[in-house]
């Protein structure tokens, strides 16, 4: 049930930065979510319409992209993509060090943008 908090923080942002710009209704709202993260698209729509009952957000559309797994070799610097069940399997395609990586992208989730009218 960790949606719940984040999707809180999503509907502040979304609804301060819509006042701030004048907005009399939002349509949608593009939200950038990694690959790795465990945040349910059901979910996040589900507590979305909850929250945002009586805000200028009521009714918009969450529009949810999954952003790739992307590592960092720490040898030679390469930043490369992965798919979820290659995690461990993670070998730099550039210089062939087993294992020696760091996490670039993929945990993160973010407010892409916002359609309003």
């Amino acid at each position: 049930m960790h949606e719940l908090p984040v999707t809180e923080s999503i509907l502040e942002i979304v609804v301060k930065h819509a006042k701030q710009n004048q907005v009399s209704r939002v349509v949608s709202i593009t939200l950038e979510v990694g690959e790795l993260s465990d945040l349910e698209n059901e979910w996040l729509q589900h507590y979305f319409d909850y929250l945002s009952k009586d805000t200028l957000a009521a009714g918009a559309e969450l529009k949810i992209q999954r952003a790739p797994i992307v590592l960092k070799c720490r040898r030679c610097g390469h930043e490369f993509r992965i798919l979820k069940d290659e995690l461990g399997l993670s070998d730099c395609p550039q210089c062939g060090t087993a294992g020696d990586v760091s996490l670039v992208s993929g945990r993160q989730y973010h407010i892409k943008e916002m359609e309003a009218l």
